[in-house]
Protein backbone atom coordinates (compact mmCIF):
# COMPACT_ATOMS: atom_id res chain seq x y z
CA UNK A 1 0.00 0.00 0.00
CA UNK A 2 1.85 3.38 -1.24
CA UNK A 3 0.40 6.97 -1.25
CA UNK A 4 1.06 9.42 -4.20
CA UNK A 5 0.75 12.91 -5.74
CA UNK A 6 -0.94 13.59 -8.68
CA UNK A 7 -2.10 16.76 -10.25
CA UNK A 8 -2.70 18.72 -6.58
CA UNK A 9 -3.86 15.38 -4.94
CA UNK A 10 -2.64 13.01 -2.52
CA UNK A 11 -3.94 9.49 -3.27
CA UNK A 12 -4.20 5.86 -1.05
CA UNK A 13 -3.83 3.07 -3.06
CA UNK A 14 -2.97 -0.96 -2.96
CA UNK A 15 -3.94 -4.17 -3.33
CA UNK A 16 -6.69 -5.63 -0.47
CA UNK A 17 -7.82 -9.21 -0.86
CA UNK A 18 -6.28 -9.35 -4.21
CA UNK A 19 -8.87 -6.52 -5.23
CA UNK A 20 -7.12 -3.46 -6.37
CA UNK A 21 -7.77 -0.19 -4.11
CA UNK A 22 -7.77 3.34 -4.81
CA UNK A 23 -8.90 6.42 -2.81
CA UNK A 24 -8.23 10.07 -3.08
CA UNK A 25 -7.25 11.91 0.42
CA UNK A 26 -8.95 15.05 0.37
CA UNK A 27 -7.58 16.06 3.86
CA UNK A 28 -3.36 15.61 2.58
CA UNK A 29 -1.99 18.98 2.23
CA UNK A 30 1.62 17.26 2.32
CA UNK A 31 3.05 13.65 1.91
CA UNK A 32 3.24 13.32 5.77
CA UNK A 33 -0.28 13.87 6.03
CA UNK A 34 -0.96 11.14 3.59
CA UNK A 35 1.08 9.02 5.06
CA UNK A 36 -0.79 9.78 8.48
CA UNK A 37 -4.27 8.76 6.89
CA UNK A 38 -2.47 5.52 4.92
CA UNK A 39 -1.75 4.32 8.97
CA UNK A 40 -4.54 4.71 10.36
CA UNK A 41 -6.13 3.56 7.21
CA UNK A 42 -4.53 0.31 7.90
CA UNK A 43 -4.52 0.29 11.79
CA UNK A 44 -8.67 0.14 11.11
CA UNK A 45 -8.44 -2.71 8.18
CA UNK A 46 -6.83 -4.42 10.61
CA UNK A 47 -9.46 -3.82 13.33
CA UNK A 48 -12.09 -4.64 10.99
CA UNK A 49 -13.36 -1.44 10.97
CA UNK A 50 -13.95 -0.82 7.31
CA UNK A 51 -15.92 -3.07 4.90
CA UNK A 52 -13.21 -3.24 2.57
CA UNK A 53 -11.88 -6.30 3.85
CA UNK A 54 -14.61 -8.36 3.27
CA UNK A 55 -17.07 -6.58 0.74
CA UNK A 56 -19.72 -6.14 3.63
CA UNK A 57 -22.64 -4.09 2.20
CA UNK A 58 -21.74 -4.94 -1.23
CA UNK A 59 -24.95 -7.51 -1.38
CA UNK A 60 -27.85 -6.60 -3.02
CA UNK A 61 -30.67 -5.56 -1.07
CA UNK A 62 -33.58 -7.99 -2.43
CA UNK A 63 -31.04 -10.51 -1.14
CA UNK A 64 -31.62 -9.52 1.98
CA UNK A 65 -35.47 -9.05 1.41
CA UNK A 66 -35.68 -12.51 0.81
CA UNK A 67 -34.24 -13.65 4.51
CA UNK A 68 -36.84 -11.02 5.59
CA UNK A 69 -39.57 -12.84 4.07
CA UNK A 70 -39.05 -15.60 5.10
CA UNK A 71 -38.85 -14.28 8.46
CA UNK A 72 -42.08 -12.80 8.60
CA UNK A 73 -43.68 -15.97 7.25
CA UNK A 74 -42.51 -17.92 10.14
CA UNK A 75 -42.36 -15.27 12.94
CA UNK A 76 -45.10 -12.88 12.51
CA UNK A 77 -49.05 -13.73 12.23
CA UNK A 78 -50.40 -11.05 10.18
CA UNK A 79 -48.07 -10.68 7.03
CA UNK A 80 -49.73 -8.96 4.82
CA UNK A 81 -48.83 -5.53 5.51
CA UNK A 82 -45.15 -6.83 6.08
CA UNK A 83 -44.80 -8.44 2.61
CA UNK A 84 -46.54 -5.25 1.14
CA UNK A 85 -43.79 -2.74 1.90
CA UNK A 86 -40.77 -5.53 1.40
CA UNK A 87 -42.10 -5.27 -2.50
CA UNK A 88 -42.28 -1.49 -2.03
CA UNK A 89 -38.18 -1.75 -1.02
CA UNK A 90 -37.85 -4.52 -3.27
CA UNK A 91 -39.07 -2.18 -6.43
CA UNK A 92 -37.33 0.44 -5.47
CA UNK A 93 -33.55 -0.28 -4.12
CA UNK A 94 -33.84 -3.94 -4.78
CA UNK A 95 -30.79 -3.83 -6.81
CA UNK A 96 -28.84 -1.53 -4.63
CA UNK A 97 -26.19 -2.59 -2.75
CA UNK A 98 -26.38 -2.41 0.93
CA UNK A 99 -24.19 0.26 1.19
CA UNK A 100 -25.43 2.51 -1.45
CA UNK A 101 -28.52 2.70 0.54
CA UNK A 102 -27.58 5.61 3.16
CA UNK A 103 -29.52 7.39 5.90
CA UNK A 104 -30.02 10.25 3.18
CA UNK A 105 -31.61 7.80 1.02
CA UNK A 106 -34.02 6.65 3.17
CA UNK A 107 -34.85 10.82 4.69
CA UNK A 108 -35.49 11.22 1.18
CA UNK A 109 -37.95 8.41 1.28
CA UNK A 110 -39.67 9.54 4.24
CA UNK A 111 -40.38 13.06 3.02
CA UNK A 112 -41.29 11.32 -0.51
CA UNK A 113 -44.08 8.66 1.34
CA UNK A 114 -45.46 11.69 4.00
CA UNK A 115 -46.22 13.64 0.75
CA UNK A 116 -48.35 11.20 -0.98
CA UNK A 117 -51.91 11.12 -1.56
CA UNK A 118 -53.35 7.98 -1.17
CA UNK A 119 -56.74 9.42 -1.24
CA UNK A 120 -59.29 12.81 -2.28
CA UNK A 121 -61.99 13.30 0.17
CA UNK A 122 -65.11 15.67 -1.58
CA UNK A 123 -66.17 18.21 1.25
CA UNK A 124 -69.21 20.69 0.04
CA UNK A 125 -67.62 20.21 -3.71
CA UNK A 126 -64.15 20.47 -2.41
CA UNK A 127 -61.89 17.97 -3.19
CA UNK A 128 -59.40 17.40 -0.23
CA UNK A 129 -56.53 15.48 -0.27
CA UNK A 130 -55.72 12.96 2.59
CA UNK A 131 -52.03 11.96 2.87
CA UNK A 132 -49.90 9.58 3.80
CA UNK A 133 -50.12 9.40 8.11
CA UNK A 134 -46.75 9.97 9.81
CA UNK A 135 -48.04 6.96 11.86
CA UNK A 136 -47.90 5.09 8.54
CA UNK A 137 -44.63 6.37 7.49
CA UNK A 138 -42.81 5.21 10.44
CA UNK A 139 -44.61 1.81 10.25
CA UNK A 140 -43.01 1.35 7.10
CA UNK A 141 -39.35 2.51 8.61
CA UNK A 142 -40.09 -0.12 11.23
CA UNK A 143 -40.38 -2.62 8.60
CA UNK A 144 -37.14 -1.37 6.27
CA UNK A 145 -35.14 -1.43 9.74
CA UNK A 146 -35.77 -4.55 10.25
CA UNK A 147 -34.86 -5.73 7.26
CA UNK A 148 -31.26 -3.96 7.42
CA UNK A 149 -31.18 -5.71 11.23
CA UNK A 150 -30.93 -9.05 9.65
CA UNK A 151 -28.56 -7.58 7.03
CA UNK A 152 -26.43 -7.02 10.25
CA UNK A 153 -27.55 -9.73 12.51
CA UNK A 154 -26.04 -12.39 8.86
CA UNK A 155 -22.76 -10.08 9.21
CA UNK A 156 -24.09 -8.43 5.44
CA UNK A 157 -23.60 -4.96 6.64
CA UNK A 158 -21.94 -3.11 9.73
CA UNK A 159 -24.99 -0.71 10.68
CA UNK A 160 -28.39 -0.50 10.20
CA UNK A 161 -28.56 3.54 7.98
CA UNK A 162 -32.32 3.30 9.58
CA UNK A 163 -31.32 4.36 12.94
CA UNK A 164 -29.84 7.94 11.59
CA UNK A 165 -33.03 8.45 10.23
CA UNK A 166 -35.74 10.86 12.71
CA UNK A 167 -39.07 9.13 12.84
CA UNK A 168 -41.83 11.38 11.63
CA UNK A 169 -43.54 13.26 14.83
CA UNK A 170 -47.43 11.84 15.15
CA UNK A 171 -49.88 14.15 16.47
CA UNK A 172 -51.59 12.70 19.75
CA UNK A 173 -55.53 12.74 19.20
CA UNK A 174 -57.94 12.81 21.94
CA UNK A 175 -59.20 9.23 22.61
CA UNK A 176 -63.35 9.27 21.93
CA UNK A 177 -65.11 7.51 24.09
CA UNK A 178 -68.93 6.30 23.84
CA UNK A 179 -71.09 7.78 26.23
CA UNK A 180 -74.28 5.59 27.47
CA UNK A 181 -76.51 8.29 25.51
CA UNK A 182 -74.62 7.11 22.24
CA UNK A 183 -74.52 3.74 23.08
CA UNK A 184 -78.44 3.63 23.91
CA UNK A 185 -78.95 5.79 20.71
CA UNK A 186 -77.14 2.99 18.77
CA UNK A 187 -78.74 -0.40 20.40
CA UNK A 188 -82.28 1.03 19.51
CA UNK A 189 -80.83 1.92 15.32
CA UNK A 190 -80.11 -2.06 15.73
CA UNK A 191 -83.48 -2.38 17.07
CA UNK A 192 -85.05 -0.62 14.14
CA UNK A 193 -86.31 1.60 16.81
CA UNK A 194 -86.13 5.57 15.79
CA UNK A 195 -88.48 6.95 18.54
CA UNK A 196 -85.63 9.10 19.73
CA UNK A 197 -85.17 10.94 16.48
CA UNK A 198 -87.04 13.87 15.86
CA UNK A 199 -88.97 12.79 13.09
CA UNK A 200 -93.01 12.19 12.68
CA UNK A 201 -94.23 9.09 13.22
CA UNK A 202 -94.73 8.05 9.32
CA UNK A 203 -90.61 9.38 8.72
CA UNK A 204 -89.66 6.79 11.36
CA UNK A 205 -92.07 3.89 9.54
CA UNK A 206 -90.01 4.68 6.10
CA UNK A 207 -87.09 4.43 7.67
CA UNK A 208 -87.85 1.32 9.22
CA UNK A 209 -88.76 -0.59 5.98
CA UNK A 210 -85.53 0.78 4.55
CA UNK A 211 -83.50 -0.47 7.31
CA UNK A 212 -85.69 -3.67 7.96
CA UNK A 213 -83.53 -4.94 10.60
CA UNK A 214 -80.72 -5.13 8.93
CA UNK A 215 -77.97 -4.38 11.28
CA UNK A 216 -79.64 -6.23 14.15
CA UNK A 217 -76.64 -8.44 14.18
CA UNK A 218 -74.65 -5.57 14.98
CA UNK A 219 -76.25 -5.01 18.46
CA UNK A 220 -74.17 -8.23 20.53
CA UNK A 221 -71.31 -7.11 18.36
CA UNK A 222 -71.09 -3.97 19.99
CA UNK A 223 -72.50 -5.97 23.36
CA UNK A 224 -69.22 -8.16 23.36
CA UNK A 225 -66.69 -5.06 21.84
CA UNK A 226 -68.11 -2.48 24.97
CA UNK A 227 -68.09 -5.63 27.79
CA UNK A 228 -64.72 -7.14 26.84
CA UNK A 229 -62.55 -4.24 25.08
CA UNK A 230 -62.15 -7.34 22.35
CA UNK A 231 -60.57 -6.01 19.17
CA UNK A 232 -63.09 -6.50 15.89
CA UNK A 233 -60.60 -9.15 14.45
CA UNK A 234 -61.12 -11.01 17.71
CA UNK A 235 -64.23 -10.38 18.29
CA UNK A 236 -65.10 -11.62 14.48
CA UNK A 237 -62.85 -15.04 14.69
CA UNK A 238 -64.62 -15.98 17.46
CA UNK A 239 -66.29 -19.03 17.82
CA UNK A 240 -68.54 -21.30 20.09
CA UNK A 241 -65.91 -23.67 21.22
CA UNK A 242 -64.03 -20.43 22.82
CA UNK A 243 -67.41 -19.84 24.71
CA UNK A 244 -67.19 -21.66 27.87
CA UNK A 245 -70.87 -21.11 29.96
CA UNK A 246 -69.99 -23.00 33.06
CA UNK A 247 -67.17 -21.19 34.19
CA UNK A 248 -68.11 -17.53 32.27
CA UNK A 249 -64.90 -17.11 29.90
CA UNK A 250 -64.06 -16.85 26.74
CA UNK A 251 -60.61 -18.02 25.39
CA UNK A 252 -59.40 -15.80 22.96
CA UNK A 253 -56.65 -17.75 20.69
CA UNK A 254 -55.93 -15.35 18.30
CA UNK A 255 -54.74 -12.69 19.44
CA UNK A 256 -52.90 -9.56 18.17
CA UNK A 257 -49.35 -11.08 20.42
CA UNK A 258 -50.55 -14.52 19.72
CA UNK A 259 -50.45 -14.41 23.49
CA UNK A 260 -53.80 -16.62 25.05
CA UNK A 261 -56.42 -14.45 26.52
CA UNK A 262 -59.09 -15.46 29.21
CA UNK A 263 -61.87 -13.02 29.38
CA UNK A 264 -64.33 -13.13 32.38
CA UNK A 265 -67.62 -12.62 31.04
CA UNK A 266 -70.64 -10.44 32.57
CA UNK A 267 -74.24 -11.07 33.32
CA UNK A 268 -75.36 -9.47 30.26
CA UNK A 269 -72.88 -10.59 28.48
CA UNK A 270 -73.63 -14.25 29.36
CA UNK A 271 -77.37 -14.07 29.06
CA UNK A 272 -77.41 -12.57 25.08
CA UNK A 273 -74.43 -15.05 23.87
CA UNK A 274 -76.53 -17.73 25.75
CA UNK A 275 -79.80 -16.74 23.88
CA UNK A 276 -77.55 -16.77 20.52
CA UNK A 277 -76.22 -19.81 21.00
CA UNK A 278 -79.39 -21.72 21.55
CA UNK A 279 -80.48 -20.71 17.80
CA UNK A 280 -77.20 -21.06 15.89
CA UNK A 281 -74.80 -23.52 17.95
CA UNK A 282 -74.99 -24.97 14.56
CA UNK A 283 -72.69 -22.33 12.99
CA UNK A 284 -68.36 -22.09 13.82
CA UNK A 285 -68.28 -18.99 14.57
CA UNK A 286 -70.13 -16.77 16.73
CA UNK A 287 -70.98 -14.45 14.79
CA UNK A 288 -71.48 -16.13 11.32
CA UNK A 289 -73.01 -13.70 8.15
CA UNK A 290 -76.10 -15.70 6.60
CA UNK A 291 -75.42 -14.82 3.57
CA UNK A 292 -72.28 -16.62 3.53
CA UNK A 293 -72.12 -19.12 6.19
CA UNK A 294 -68.91 -17.92 7.45
CA UNK A 295 -67.58 -15.05 9.33
CA UNK A 296 -68.10 -11.35 9.24
CA UNK A 297 -65.36 -10.24 6.82
CA UNK A 298 -65.87 -6.54 7.95
CA UNK A 299 -68.47 -4.61 9.71
CA UNK A 300 -66.59 -1.07 8.94
CA UNK A 301 -70.02 0.34 6.68
CA UNK A 302 -72.91 -0.93 9.19
CA UNK A 303 -70.91 0.40 11.84
CA UNK A 304 -70.83 3.65 10.10
CA UNK A 305 -74.19 3.72 8.88
CA UNK A 306 -75.63 2.54 12.94
CA UNK A 307 -73.50 5.61 13.87
CA UNK A 308 -74.48 8.09 11.68
CA UNK A 309 -78.45 7.14 12.41
CA UNK A 310 -77.77 7.05 16.06
CA UNK A 311 -75.67 10.98 15.81
CA UNK A 312 -73.01 9.28 17.10
CA UNK A 313 -70.00 11.45 15.63
CA UNK A 314 -65.97 10.26 14.78
CA UNK A 315 -66.74 7.00 16.40
CA UNK A 316 -64.22 4.25 15.35
CA UNK A 317 -64.56 0.70 16.23
CA UNK A 318 -61.64 0.63 18.44
CA UNK A 319 -62.70 3.44 20.68
CA UNK A 320 -65.38 0.86 21.98
CA UNK A 321 -61.85 -0.83 23.17
CA UNK A 322 -60.57 2.33 24.95
CA UNK A 323 -64.55 2.79 26.56
CA UNK A 324 -64.67 -0.72 27.58
CA UNK A 325 -61.25 0.31 29.67
CA UNK A 326 -62.30 3.53 31.02
CA UNK A 327 -65.72 1.90 32.65
CA UNK A 328 -63.99 -1.49 33.85
CA UNK A 329 -61.50 1.27 35.49
CA UNK A 330 -64.52 3.41 36.53
CA UNK A 331 -66.43 -0.14 38.59
CA UNK A 332 -62.97 -0.59 40.33
CA UNK A 333 -61.06 -3.18 38.78
CA UNK A 334 -57.77 -2.95 39.46
CA UNK A 335 -55.17 -1.55 36.50
CA UNK A 336 -53.39 -4.91 36.40
CA UNK A 337 -56.69 -6.42 35.69
CA UNK A 338 -57.84 -4.79 33.08
CA UNK A 339 -54.28 -4.98 31.08
CA UNK A 340 -54.75 -8.47 31.46
CA UNK A 341 -58.44 -8.55 29.94
CA UNK A 342 -56.81 -5.96 27.18
CA UNK A 343 -54.23 -8.42 26.25
CA UNK A 344 -51.80 -5.44 26.90
CA UNK A 345 -48.02 -5.93 26.61
CA UNK A 346 -47.35 -2.43 29.25
CA UNK A 347 -49.38 -1.24 32.08
CA UNK A 348 -48.36 2.11 30.17
CA UNK A 349 -50.68 1.05 27.28
CA UNK A 350 -53.75 0.23 29.60
CA UNK A 351 -52.96 3.98 31.37
CA UNK A 352 -53.60 5.69 28.38
CA UNK A 353 -56.42 3.31 27.14
CA UNK A 354 -58.77 4.35 29.77
CA UNK A 355 -57.63 7.50 30.31
CA UNK A 356 -60.50 9.84 28.87
CA UNK A 357 -59.51 13.55 27.79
Amino acid sequence: MRTYHKNGRWYLEGMIRKKRFHKAIPEAVTKKDAENFMNIFKADLLRGKLDLAEDIGCVQLKEVIELYLKYVDTNLRSTDTAVRNAKRFLKMWGNKQLKDITPKEIEKYKLTRSKTVWHTKVVNGEEIPQYISPATVNRELGILSKIFSIAVSNGLLRENPVRHVNKLLVKNKIERHLSPEEETRMFKVCDNDFSFMNISEEEQSKLKQKCSDQYSYLKPILVIALNTGLRKSEILNLTWDCIDFDTNEITILDTKNGKKNIIPMSHKLRTLLNEKYKTESQNKYVFTNPMTNNKYVDIKKAFKTVCELANVEKLRFHDLRHTAATRMVACGVPLPAVKEILNHASINTTKQAKTQE
